[in-house]
């Protein structure tokens, strides 16, 4: 039986629950199909910091290093806003994905055809919505220097945050668009704000290049982001693969979120280079939502994003094709059964709680695999 390291980090908020799930499915999998996974568990954000005085611990750190995947819950809330910024909740977070090298983030906007009618918009417009962003996430504004408050005198301060890119980090994040798409619908948006931006000229640049080089098979359009924003909300299955950079990245995957109906659906996949020897990426996988302080502890947190980026995690980070589709198959099918969780009920529906929602879509999964 082949061992598959996983390290869990259920954070904060509703992360815990929606890990509970997760928990339930690795498990089953476990004991019905020898699958070989191995748990480990530790503290990330608010619970880190009240444990440690920090973020994530180092000790933690190291086990995410060794670990095959990362499994992340959700990290803050307002208990934690009083604490200094180096060690906030999301302090954890960046880490991990600085320290684990992930610097391509997938997130995915499906619209299941049960949750048309959830949407904000019309149903026409997100019926059968499947896009993906792919976000450069260890660049730009977020990780950029001189990061810095400086006291200008006379009751005046100025913030400053630096907004860099190089060639090989454009580079390195439009070829993994490029290659996605490849197993897609063959087409590509690069975003970005190359008539304000110096950095927006380059990554318009070096996107074109790799294309030519390389991608020349592959459909290529350039969009400015806030253009982009604007036809994600007018007509979002014009879209295929869009590639963007850290800070519109982070914008435009929530706008496209939600295009589904909630924020609760939605996983992402943050993924490391190749390793030379093995071939193997470090990864962490984690739903879009977070920690919805205001929900946390009552059962009634949507667990289907987090179910659903293990379903990512088994795709990408063991090639369990079969079984990720499976589960995917597993979510549908029990949202056209009708059950839902508060934030995505609608008349006429079943309104069930995190654990019902979890076993429902375990036993649909069993079912499939047999």
């Amino acid at each position: 039986m082949a061992s598959r390291k996983l390290f869990l980090l259920p954070g904060d908020g509703i992360g815990p629950e929606a890990m509970g799930e997760v928990r339930k499915l690795i498990a089953a999998m476990n004991e019905k199909f020898g699958t070989g996974f191995e748990t480990d568990e530790g503290l990330v954000g608010g619970s880190a910091y009240d444990a440690h005085g920090q973020a994530i611990s180092d000790a933690d750190m190291e086990k995410a290093l060794a670990a095959d995947a990362v499994l992340f819950g959700a990290v803050g809330g307002p208990k934690w806003d009083p604490v200094p910024y180096e060690v906030r909740p999301e302090a954890g977070l960046l880490r991990l994905r600085k320290d684990l090298a992930l610097f391509a983030n997938l997130r995915p906007a499906i619209c299941y055809p049960a949750l048309a009618a959830s949407s904000s918009l019309k149903p026409e417009v997100v019926e059968g919505l499947d896009i993906l962003i792919v976000r450069e996430l260890t660049g730009g504004v977020y990780f950029g220097e001189p990061k810095e408050i400086i006291d200008l005198g006379n009751g005046q301060k100025r913030g400053i945050d630096t907004q860099v890119y190089d060639t090989f980090e454009i580079e390195r994040i439009s070829g993994v668009a490029f290659e996605l798409a490849r197993t897609r619908k063959n087409h590509v948006t690069s975003m970005e704000k190359r008539n304000v931006m110096k950095s927006g000229v380059l990554w318009n640049e070096v996107v074109t290049a790799l294309h030519k080089a390389k991608y020349s098979d592959v459909k290529l359009d350039h969009m400015l982001a806030d253009a982009g924003g604007m036809q994600l909300v007018r007509w979002p299955k014009q879209f295929d693969v869009i590639v963007t950079d850290n800070l519109f990245g982070d914008m435009l995957s929530d706008v496209a979120a939600m295009l589904t109906g909630s924020l609760g659906m939605l996983p992402s996949a943050s993924l490391g280079a190749p390793d030379a020897v093995t071939g193997k990426r470090k990864a962490m996988y984690e739903p879009v939502h977070g920690s919805a302080p205001d929900i946390a502890g009552k059962g009634v947190a949507n667990p289907i994003a987090m179910i659903a980026s293990f379903a990512m995690c088994l795709r990408y980070s063991f090639n369990m094709v079969t079984e990720a589709d499976k589960l995917e198959a597993a979510i549908a099918a029990v949202l056209d059964d009708g059950l839902r969780t508060r934030d995505i009920m609608s008349e006429g529906k079943t309104e069930v709680g995190t654990s019902a929602m979890g076993d429902a879509i375990l036993a649909k999964f069993l079912a499939l695999s047999n």
